[in-house]
């Protein structure tokens, strides 16, 4: 698969914990490190790994939640290039588990966006999601 970058990032609105955003995104991903800057609505949060242990996880969660198939859906609809790209439910992920939601509107709170690059995606989304039927 080569190299494997994972980056995650979200707002953090006034009326959320940073500390429990940060719990989301740890709920689901290994080895970040989380950066938060101020923004004009609240602050950001940036979390960036490095290595598919990153992502050991969140792969079992597909697993554990069932919805490889789902999943792998998602991630070759989010596909272009070398890049897979999508969206978490910030709640379900500070409950340890994954639900994908569409950037706009799905997610209350905003959701958290998953972007990950790396040489070979199909043998990534193999990886992370393969299939069940």
């Amino acid at each position: 698969m080569g190299e494997i970058a994972v980056r995650v990032e979200t707002e953090i609105n006034l009326t959320e914990d940073g500390e429990k955003v940060g719990k989301a995104v740890a709920n689901v991903f290994d080895n970040l490190s989380i950066e938060v800057t101020t923004s004009y609505n609240g602050s950001v949060l940036r979390a960036e790994a490095k290595g598919l242990e990153a992502l050991v996880k969140f792969r079992n969660l597909l697993s554990l939640d069932r919805i490889r198939d789902a999943a792998r859906r998602v991630f070759l609809g989010g596909l272009r290039g070398n890049t897979i790209r999508f969206c978490l439910n910030k709640q379900v992920a500070f409950a340890g588990h994954v639900s994908f939601c569409e950037e706009i509107a799905e997610s209350p709170l905003g959701p958290l966006r998953v972007t990950i690059e790396c040489e070979n995606p199909p043998q990534l989304i193999d990886w992370l999601a393969a299939r069940t039927a």
